[in-house]
């Protein structure tokens, strides 16, 4: 899946439309390749061999499709390897704290091929409520890096990429209070 839909594509900027379940087997064919990009991209090797960019989160309109769908494979250290991993079909924000929270080297995203610098301001805790591409119901509460990760994710789906949340007169500005996430 080298195809990633690039800024400046309208599907970016729509509303993406809302899962239906049972889903088709072309949709659930696009949940696996969307974790399988996520997977192999976080491979030095495979990602080196087939030039692919790593990614933490892909969201279905990232490859052309309106579909309320993403994929999320968050990274961890050596005691837990994986901190999140799952495709997740209609998600939705239920509850978020007050406390700001931004990752220190700013965003970035595979749709967007320039560096872009600035925080970008994200709830430091959710609570999301989603379906699996079976269709279970799911409700997590994830914290730092996994939360900006989801709500990264779920702006696609809203057609927001990272960047509009910058302050474009200051954009190194953050509450002082902000967790910044290294």
């Amino acid at each position: 899946m080298n195809d990633i839909t690039r800024d400046g594509d309208p599907v970016l900027r729509k509303r993406a439309e809302k899962a239906t379940f049972p889903l088709t087997a072309d949709q659930k064919k696009l949940a696996d390749t969307m974790m399988e990009y996520l997977v192999n991209s976080q491979n030095p090797e495979i990602a080196e061999k087939y030039k692919l960019r790593a990614g933490v989160g892909l969201a279905a309109p990232q490859v052309g499709v309106s579909l309320q769908m993403a994929a999320v494979l968050v990274p961890g250290g050596k005691d837990k390897p994986v901190l999140f991993k799952d495709v997740l079909v209609n998600p939705m924000i239920v509850s978020e704290s007050v406390q700001v929270a931004a990752l220190e080297e700013g965003e970035g995203c595979l749709s967007v091929d320039k560096d872009i610098p600035g925080y970008v301001p994200r709830h430091d805790r959710i609570t999301l409520k989603y379906q699996t591409v079976d269709g279970e119901n799911k409700k997590i509460r994830l914290k730092d890096y996994p939360a900006i990760v989801c709500q990264h994710e779920i702006d696609h789906l809203k057609g927001t990429l990272f960047y509009d949340h910058i302050n474009k007169k200051e954009p190194l500005k953050i509450d002082d209070d902000a967790v910044i996430i290294g």
